[in-house]
């Protein structure tokens, strides 16, 4: 990891720290639909996932500034173009950001289909198992120019770079976590969506990220039931105020008054 991205994550802990003993409050919220361009992510039937994430993130912003308008809202990408996973990070980073939401949908290979439900990830520690999910989030930054040198020599093929990746402290891991579940429970309670629980993964635009930061899958574009849902206006609506529904509880449990 550079020394850049170190120090960062460094200030970041001490401006968390300051700001909670001066009266925190949430000002500042990025939202990042997943892929976009020549990145077009998972595909289904008839849809991809980068349209899917952009409408959904989208949403999630309107809702954001309709219902909470003293939060300022930044996208990673508000039409289908190509934003490096570096520099998702660094938009987050540079505008000192109190959340970073990442919006993905899941896929699983023919003859796993039927498979469905939603999950999300937070940076951290991951079994030698679960690293494909994370080498195929990661593994647009192939499609990126000088990639290596952009990510102090990461490559997603490599699990010694997951290991490596995954053995780093987050600072902001328990707030992750604790977020993550929100959005989680408020799937199931509001929505009645079925619950892939909340993983820890080595996925690297949230490791780069210097404040609580997710990556929420709103379901698998693989299975025919779920990727007509989070296409239909319903769904996408819904999954955009169950998100919504988790930033203001979280709001309220981490603002010191």
């Amino acid at each position: 990891m550079s020394s850049k991205l170190l120090t960062v994550l460094f200030l970041g802990l001490i401006y968390s720290h300051i700001a909670s003993a001066q009266g925190y409050k949430i000002k500042t919220i990025v939202i990042d639909a997943g892929h976009g361009g020549r990145k077009p992510g998972a595909s289904g039937s008839f849809s991809t996932e980068k349209d899917i994430s952009l409408k959904v993130a989208l949403k999630l912003g309107a809702k954001l500034k309709d219902e909470l308008p003293d939060i300022k809202v930044i996208y990673t990408r508000t039409k289908d173009v190509d934003v490096d996973l570096y520099r998702r990070a660094e938009i987050a980073n540079n505008a000192n950001a109190d959340l970073f939401i990442s919006v993905h949908c899941n896929s699983m290979p023919p003859g796993n289909k039927h498979i469905k439900g939603v999950e999300t990830l937070v940076a951290g520690s991951h079994r030698l198992k679960e690293q494909d999910a994370a080498i195929r989030e990661n593994a647009d930054i192939k499609l990126e120019k000088n990639y290596k040198s952009k990510y102090d020599g990461y490559d997603p093929n490599n699990p010694a770079s997951s290991i490596l990746l995954s053995l780093l402290k987050n600072a902001f891991r328990d707030k992750s976590i604790k977020f993550a579940k929100l959005i989680q429970n408020s799937y199931i309670s509001r929505d009645e969506r079925l619950s892939r629980g909340v993983k820890e993964q080595g996925v690297l635009v949230l490791q780069r990220c210097g404040m609580p930061a997710v990556l929420t899958e709103v379901g698998f574009i693989s299975n025919k039931d779920e990727e007509r849902y989070i296409n239909s206006e319903k769904g996408q609506n819904e999954i955009a105020a169950s998100i919504l529904a988790a930033i203001k509880t979280y709001k309220k449990n981490i603002e010191v008054n």
